[in-house]
């Protein structure tokens, strides 16, 4: 899967994986997911649409499992760094979300959700938003942040998308200096 490009499937998951083997490179195919959605009324604004805020909790929660898989530690939300609604997605619509890594780091971790739509009737699919999401691992005693394994880039793709990865993740880091500095 590139972020935001053209609809891919995600390869199969493999065995569970040893938390205490966080020096281990591990695979993105190995964490990624997909979720699938059912838009239903109560989830919708007043244009028949469902809610931003709903689309980016299921983005959250599929974002989550990854950092999970990757990690096998608890992790927690650190940043939303990007979330582009390019279409609506209508009640009776699915939402369909894949997730994958695409960078990590000592104990934080990016993934790039790409969310689609599709039509039950027509089977027809759009690409809908992509949301870039940041996870920290924590030691489950401490509830400190925690080293995570890193992460096998295998493809070109998978490379490019780690070169862009780490550009957001500077500039993340950047806009925190200048808020920081700014309070």
């Amino acid at each position: 899967m590139v972020c935001g490009d053209g609809p891919q499937a995600i390869a199969s998951l493999g065995s569970p994986l040893n938390p205490n083997t966080t020096n281990v490179g591990r695979r993105a195919a190995d964490s990624a997911t997909q979720m699938v959605q059912l838009v239903l009324p109560h989830e919708a604004n007043v244009h028949g649409s469902v809610l931003g805020g709903t689309v980016m909790h299921w983005v959250d929660l599929a974002a989550a499992i990854v950092a999970n898989r990757h990690s096998r530690r608890p992790v927690v939300t650190a940043a939303f760094d990007e979330m582009s609604f390019l279409a609506p997605i209508q009640v009776g619509e699915l939402a369909l979300l894949e997730a994958r890594l695409t960078m990590v780091d000592r104990s934080s971790m990016e993934i790039c959700v790409r969310v689609e739509s599709e039509n039950l009737l027509s089977g027809e699919r759009r690409h809908t938003g992509t949301a870039f999401v940041t996870f920290v691992a924590l030691d489950p005693v401490t509830r400190r942040p925690a080293p995570v394994p890193p992460l096998l880039l295998e493809t070109q793709e998978e490379k490019d998308e780690h070169a862009r990865a780490l550009e957001r993740r500077r500039l993340r880091l950047e806009r925190r200096g200048r808020s920081a500095r700014s309070t």
